[in-house]
């Protein structure tokens, strides 16, 4: 930091400390201070947005991953058993099916996620520090602004015997009033533009993951319909009358006959 600037940030905080004594007034513009509001709250939802994307992509890609699994674990208890039986085809058949999603998610959706969603996030979020530094700029100049119309006030409240003091602090008043001006409109007039833009960004993106969710909700349920077939048709109707409940409470009580389970 330059010496000018290090004076500079003195000065600065000199005025905010006199700010919160009440020795100097603090300018508050009701107008800027909405359309902040609103830009924070955006600022804090697209982040929130980035971060929970990221969290969905990632379950994503565990669950696919986790169920492959699951079915090479269910496939080897059917194998162990009866690799006739229908048991063993269907879960052969299901490690097939879920080893396939898997790998889809990775090949196909991965990549399209990425670019279609994650990406755009990213570079949205990335204009905030940008945006936040010229807020940080405006409300530097408002300090200068408010010091520089307090030092008018005590100069016109007491006047000095140098004739070019009263000029020249009216000057540096009205210069710091310009910039401050300046930039605390800019930011009134495009702050709501910027938040107006979030539509029409996000609209590819959001069209987007619901074109992948169905994709991969359909590709789900067309792989677990071929699934299905190895199980008899009236497993549906069983499970729905409750007798399978009770086919695994019968298979439970044998287990607790078993000695080893607790059977006295």
């Amino acid at each position: 930091m330059s010496w000018t600037g290090f004076k500079k940030s003195l000065n600065r905080a000199g005025t905010t400390v006199l700010q919160k004594t009440g020795q100097i007034e603090r300018t508050v513009d009701r107008e800027f201070a909405d359309e902040e509001s609103k830009y924070r709250a955006f600022e804090k939802e697209c982040q929130a947005l980035q971060k929970d994307a990221k969290q969905y992509q990632d379950a994503m890609r565990s669950m696919t991953t986790t169920q492959a699994r699951l079915a090479e674990t269910v496939e080897t208890f059917y194998g162990a058993a009866d690799r006739t039986s229908d048991g063993a085809m269907a879960s052969h058949a299901f490690t097939s099916a879920v080893e396939e999603l898997d790998g889809g998610i990775q090949r196909e959706l991965e990549g399209p996620y990425r670019t279609t969603i994650m990406e755009p996030l990213g570079k949205m979020n990335a204009y905030f520090p940008v945006v936040n530094e010229h807020i940080t700029k405006r409300n530097k100049k408002l300090l200068d602004y408010d010091a520089a119309r307090s030092k008018l006030r005590k100069v016109i409240e007491k006047p000095s015997e140098d004739p070019t003091k009263l000029p020249k602090t009216q000057q540096e008043h009205d210069d710091a009033k310009e910039v401050f001006e300046l930039m605390n409109d800019q930011l009134i007039s495009e702050l709501p533009q910027f938040l107006d833009l979030r539509i029409p960004y996000f609209d590819p993106s959001f069209e987007a993951m619901i074109r992948m969710q169905c994709k991969f909700a359909e590709e789900g349920y067309e792989k677990m319909s071929a699934v299905q077939r190895y199980f008899a048709d009236n497993v549906r109707d069983d499970y729905a009358a409750g007798q399978l409940d009770a086919q695994v409470e019968a298979v439970l009580q044998e287990m607790r006959e078993l000695s080893i389970c607790g059977a006295n």
